[in-house]
């Protein structure tokens, strides 16, 4: 039986962490912070929209159902202009497929609480400070300049995030390829309370954002009533956070571009001046994985921006493709199994990296513009008549266990069509005839 270390007690790790479990590993999970349950976890997070391929790794597990009971289902994005009007666009073409809203930190502690029933064991509070890939050697203290003791594993991974201090040694290594950079803009937190009967002030099952072309704020419900939100906004220039910073600036970029928002979060003040500024970073490397020894995994392999809901569906895949692996491999060969897994995965890492960059332009400007909204309707009208020849890209992301390679392929030659089919000469008045369905289908 392999001893496997996994550092790193985010949802990626502590999910890994009872994949293996199940499969009769020893496991034991390292985290430098004290266990999340007992934080007061708010200021920097992004509620998270799990969707099917973060469901599928759940269900094969089998805790589903009981992770579903923190969630509630999206169907639509709510549309809110700066004059108060609100518009529904389906995320399925079907319109009955649901992304849901989870809260990070309440899904964090109840899967510390899964992993811990079925044997796991939590080593909280013990940093990580370098790792020996050679002997799969964890090297710990309490402070980095104290003395370290050593630990011995026979694999580790490495599920420490963006900022990964087992991606740090391996980067040590001659031709380790690393690349980490950071969106022109940052975000805040900020939460919509309950009203005073604990409802929600908002419709629950929409996923409701404010565009405003360069900037936008989103709001995701909670189970409790509330609403977590994130305002987007570029660290410098005439709209940014450098440039709003006094209470009247605060007041005056609410009232002029988010009114709305501002009636339905009373504290909206203190929020914007108590809550940090976080960074969005993207984040790529190779190789994932040493010998049969070490492996990243998650955002340790693979940061993304958030605008495609899939920085953790792409996380929960990584366990899915590996426990797949692991189970086909008779000897239990760590060195090919990480091979394997890296070939897979290291592609489609990639992908959703460049899918989630582009999301942004869509979910802060595209949404609300008239002509996107009938290039969507053309996509749908189409995708319904010939299921077989057209899936939506966001479908064919959220709602399909294509790869992500593979949909950022097809994605960009329907947006090549799609391109086309937008000049023809008044496509607004022809948009839904046999003619331009005859266009579309001489470009496929």
């Amino acid at each position: 039986m392999n001893s496997i270390a996994v550092v790193g007690s985010g949802l990626v790790g502590v999910v890994l962490a009872i994949s293996l479990k199940q499969k009769g590993f020893d496991v034991v999970v390292y985290d430098k912070s004290i266990d999340i349950r007992h934080m007061d976890f708010k200021g920097r997070s992004i509620n998270l929209a799990m969707s099917d391929r973060g469901w599928k790794t759940l269900r094969e597990i089998g805790i589903e159902d009981e992770v579903k009971q923190l969630a509630i289902p999206m169907h639509s994005r709510a549309i809110h202009t700066i004059d108060k009007q609100q518009s529904i666009q389906p995320y399925s073409v079907n319109g009955d497929s649901a992304i849901w809203a989870i809260s990070r930190g309440n899904l964090n502690k109840e899967l510390i609480t899964i992993a811990e029933r079925f044997g796991v064991e939590f080593c909280f509070d013990t940093p990580i400070w370098d790792v020996d890939l050679d002997q799969g050697l964890l090297y710990t203290a309490k402070e980095e300049r104290d003395k370290w003791t050593s630990i011995k594993y026979d694999v580790i991974f490495g599920a420490d995030g963006a900022y990964s201090r087992v991606r740090h040694r391996m980067q040590k290594q001659s031709m380790f390829e690393y690349q980490q950079s950071y969106l022109e803009l940052g975000y805040k937190e900020f939460i919509i309370p309950a009203d005073a009967a604990g409802k929600h002030k908002l419709s629950p099952n929409l996923f409701h954002i404010w565009p405003r072309k360069d900037f936008m704020f989103i709001a995701l419900a909670n189970t409790d009533g509330s609403f977590t939100c994130t305002l987007f906004l570029p660290y410098k220039g005439k709209v940014s956070f450098e440039s709003i910073q006094s209470v009247e600036e605060i007041e005056v970029f609410f009232e002029t571009f988010f009114s709305e928002v501002k009636e339905l979060i009373p504290d909206y003040l203190a929020l914007y001046q108590e809550n940090p500024v976080n960074s969005l970073v993207t984040m790529k490397c190779f190789p994932w994985v040493y010998e049969g020894k070490v492996a990243l995994i998650g955002d340790a392999a693979h940061a993304v921006v958030p605008f495609y809901g899939q920085g953790l569906n792409a996380g929960l895949e990584d366990i899915y493709v590996l426990s797949r692996i692991i189970d086909n491999c008779t000897e239990r060969n760590w060195k090919e199994v990480f091979k394997a897994y890296q070939e897979n995965r290291k592609p489609n890492g990639d992908a959703i990296a460049e899918l989630s960059y582009r999301n942004f332009e869509e979910m802060s400007a595209s949404t609300a513009d008239t002509m996107f909204l009938l290039r969507k309707k053309i996509e749908v009208n189409f995708s319904k008549k010939y299921p077989k020849l057209w899936l939506p890209l966001y479908d064919r992301v959220t709602f399909s266990d294509d790869s992500y390679l593979k949909a950022l392929e097809i994605g960009d030659k329907q947006k090549s069509i799609m391109d086309d089919i937008m000049q023809i000469e008044e496509i607004a008045l022809i948009w839904d005839t046999e003619a331009i369905e005859k266009e579309i289908l001489k470009r496929l």
